[in-house]
C-alpha cells in the first residue's frame, strides 16, 4: 500500500493551496481517508476526513470554511484544497487511509499513512 502526497511548497498569506493524495495497493473506495498536520514542535492534528463514499466530511474548526476535502474514486485519490491560508497553517500534511468507512478525528483509527508534503506560509 502506498500513499503520496504531493501539491505542497510556499505560499503567502490569503492564497490557495491545493493538496494531492495519491493512492494504490488498497481498495480506495473501501477507505476512508483523512488529512492531518504537525508544525513544528507541536504534536499531529486532525485537519479533514471524508468517507468512503465521499458523502459525509469533518472539519477541524480552523479548517471549518477554509478548506474543503475531496474525493475521486475513479483516480483512487484524495484532495485538500486550502484556501485564506494563515501563517499558523503552515506545516508538514499528511494524507491517510482509515480503517472505519466513515472517517474520523483519531489518527490511531487510520492504517495507512503517506510521508506527508511540507506548505509554507509567509506572513
Amino acid at each position: 500500500v502506498q500513499l503520496a502526497e504531493s501539491g505542497g511548497g510556499s505560499v503567502q498569506a490569503g492564497d490557495s493551496l491545493r493538496l494531492s493524495c495519491a493512492t494504490s495497493g488498497l481498495i480506495f473506495r473501501t477507505y476512508a481517508m483523512g488529512w492531518f498536520r504537525q508544525a513544528p514542535g507541536k504534536e499531529r492534528e486532525f485537519v479533514a476526513s471524508i468517507s468512503r463514499g465521499g458523502g459525509s466530511t469533518d472539519y477541524a474548526d480552523f479548517a471549518q470554511g477554509r478548506f474543503t476535502i475531496s474525493r475521486d474514486n475513479d483516480k483512487n485519490a484524495a484532495y485538500l484544497q486550502m484556501h485564506r491560508m494563515r501563517p499558523e497553517d503552515m506545516a508538514v500534511y499528511y494524507c491517510a487511509a482509515g480503517r472505519s468507512g466513515s472517517g474520523s478525528r483519531d489518527d490511531s483509527d487510520y492504517l495507512f499513512w503517506g510521508r506527508g508534503t511540507q506548505v509554507t506560509v509567509s506572513a
